[in-house]
């Protein structure tokens, strides 16, 4: 039987390619910078023209898919997931890690039909990183299969958060305590390679243990998710249940021991929800 989301993954590969090639050569110009909910939450000119890029594209193909995009929602597009077959896109995973030309900076892009995610890619674009999934068939970067590290020892364990301004100063504590109390442990140590999309795929290929996070976008996870899962990783929300794409959170990691002793430790703040906020 033929797989039927198979030259939807092929396209999409080509499409991010292209949207990579974008990204490169706007880091060679000046970048145009603009603020969009607060002085830290940046959007660029390539954000917006990359995701016009791939939806173009995409739609010109698949002209009765649906699209939630982080630059569309943010103009004003509704972010509601439903059974029809839907890109979930991030243009440029980590704007202000391409602002300041730090590199680590992606595409990423999950498909879902049914609410479930068929397949995610993500790419990793100065890198030149090719990260892809499709449901039931492995992970793989460039071509290469890759696989969690398989690691259940979170004292032997790298983990990945993301640290920032947050305008609730509530907020802002416990994410620092959460930080001090994952350190205190002890682990190895903490990153924050400031690209959501890239902290799952290097979950998936073995180079960190877990990674976990709050308040960030169904546009941030959908593409990763799919690749750390397909790696053999462990995906699930905050509070230990199910992962939810459309949650604003989640932990990954290499093994369910990892994931759920974070469980334990962290402590959880609201962060809303991607298909309930205006």
């Amino acid at each position: 039987m033929t797989d039927p989301w198979q030259e939807c993954m092929e396209h999409c590969v080509e499409v991010t390619k292209q949207a990579g090639k974008m990204i490169r050569e706007a880091l060679q110009k000046d970048i145009s910078i603009m603020e969009k909910s607060s002085p830290v939450d940046l959007v660029t000119e390539t954000d917006q023209k990359v995701e016009q890029l791939i939806i173009s594209s995409i739609k010109e193909k698949y002209p009765t898919h649906s699209f939630i995009g982080e630059e569309s929602v943010a103009a004003g597009a509704p972010s509601v997931l439903t059974d029809d077959p839907t890109w979930i896109i991030d243009p440029i995973d980590g704007t202000t890690n391409f602002v300041h030309r730090f590199p680590f900076v992606s595409v990423s892009i999950g498909f879902t039909v049914k609410k479930v995610i068929e397949f995610g890619i993500v790419y990793s674009c100065i890198e030149d990183k090719m990260y892809t999934a499709r449901k039931g068939k492995g992970a793989f970067c460039n071509g290469v299969p890759i696989k969690v590290s398989g690691q259940e020892d979170i004292t032997k364990s790298l983990v990945l958060t993301e640290m920032g301004f947050k305008k609730d100063p509530e907020h802002f504590k416990i994410s620092m305590t959460n930080i001090n109390t994952i350190l205190a442990i002890p682990v190895h140590g903490i990153r924050s390679p400031g690209s959501a999309a890239v902290n799952m795929c290097l979950v998936a290929c073995g180079a960190a243990d877990a990674y976990y996070h709050m308040g960030i976008h169904c546009w941030d996870m959908a593409g990763g998710a799919a690749i750390v899962t397909e790696a053999g990783g462990v995906i699930m929300d905050i509070s230990g249940g199910p992962f939810d794409l459309m949650s604003r959170r989640l932990i990954t990691a290499s093994s369910r021991a990892i994931a759920e002793r974070i469980v334990q430790e962290i402590t959880e703040f609201p962060c809303g929800r991607d298909d309930t906020e205006g």
